[in-house]
């Protein structure tokens, strides 16, 4: 089946179409229409004709169209679409006179005010696309909030090595979950992940030892069962959203602890080294849900080690929290990480009555 035609009327019919809108292709069969909040019209064409044609026998061909399953008034191979506000969005099919069917389309309104998007809602950094890196490999995260009352799914994803110059060609995989953006700029793919809350990307062509020049630009297209498509950007370099993951803390005896870096961070560690902060904690919270962040610390120390490190502990402390980030970059600290002091304690007198 040939794929839905989608173009401005000639010259001829946009004399008849008041406000004709910017319209452009998302994927096959998907067309996008810009809207304004005025009233407008969108011309659709189910079958591809010569503009003779189109004229003398739009209305004797025994077309007929449907709009979300329901039958429609407008007959012949054009059909208007009435946009209000943000209205006029649906899954509209064309018919043959026995109603075998013709050609599809889903027709998505994108509001040209991005001030009144309401699908996504602001995270705690006032962004609507938190995106962070475990390390310099190239992969990168970036996830969003739905709104509570609206019910959205991703519709498409643009991920480059941005440019003025740079033009990108994105495509997707049968499952609908994959994407693939090729620009002059390298290669990224993406995935969604399964709960559709974020997606998952790679920068296949990224060298950790290089200096960036691009900013890498990410493009999240969501829409609604209403046909609504909004769109949230984010332009980033990878050292200004890498985030360590969090640091491993192990005893060595009652009054000393280590740590590591984590696994997942980018190596030699000479080359890229972290600063790690220490908190030791003398309070008590039983019922919070971060210790490190409920609990005022005595004192916080930061250390740079290529290495991992020891650390003696000071008396009469109950816990001690080590987080980290890169050394030579304004980035994120790791999510802190803990050892609570009195439960090994415990175990030490445990094992000396025993003895």
């Amino acid at each position: 089946m040939k794929l839905l035609i989608f173009s401005l009327l000639s010259a001829f019919l946009l004399v008849r179409c008041q406000n004709p809108r910017k319209h452009w292709t998302l994927l096959p069969n998907i067309l996008v229409v810009e809207v304004d909040g005025t009233l407008g019209q969108q011309p659709l064409s189910c079958l591809e004709l010569s503009e003779e044609r189109l004229g003398e026998h739009n209305r004797s061909l025994g077309i007929f169209w449907k709009k979300n399953g329901a039958l429609e008034p407008q007959t012949g191979n054009l059909y208007m679409v009435q946009l209000v506000e943000s209205l006029g969005g649906g899954n509209y099919t064309c018919h043959s006179e026995d109603g075998s069917l013709l050609n599809y389309t889903e027709l998505l309104i994108h509001q040209e005010d991005q001030d009144s998007r309401r699908i996504l809602v602001k995270g705690g950094k006032e962004d609507y696309l938190n995106c962070s890196a475990q390390s310099y490999s190239g992969e990168f995260h970036c996830s969003w909030t739905w709104h509570s009352s609206r019910v959205g799914k991703v519709a498409f994803v643009i991920a480059e090595r941005f440019s003025s110059s740079n033009s990108t060609q994105c495509s997707l995989d049968a499952n609908d979950q994959h994407w693939v953006c090729l620009s002059a700029n390298g290669k990224v793919s993406c995935s969604v992940d399964d709960n559709e809350r974020g997606v998952s990307c790679l920068d296949e062509q990224h060298c950790p030892y290089a200096e960036e020049h691009h900013p890498i630009h990410v493009t999240i297209f969501v829409r609604t069962e209403h046909y609504l498509l909004e769109s949230y950007s984010k332009l980033f370099f990878m050292s200004e959203i890498v985030k360590p993951d969090k640091v491993r803390i192990d005893r060595v005896n009652t009054t000393v602890i280590e740590w590591s870096y984590p696994s997942s961070w980018s190596k030699p560690h000479s080359y890229f080294p972290l600063t790690f902060q220490i908190a030791q904690l003398k309070g008590r919270c039983r019922r919070c849900e971060n210790l490190c962040t409920a609990v005022k610390p005595s004192k916080l120390l930061t250390v740079q080690s290529t290495d991992g490190c020891q650390f003696k502990v000071k008396h009469r402390t109950k816990a001690v929290c080590v987080r980290a980030k890169d050394a030579f970059c304004n980035s994120q600290w790791s999510d802190w990480s803990h050892i609570t002091l009195k439960k090994i304690r415990r175990n030490k007198v445990k094992h000396n009555k025993k003895g």
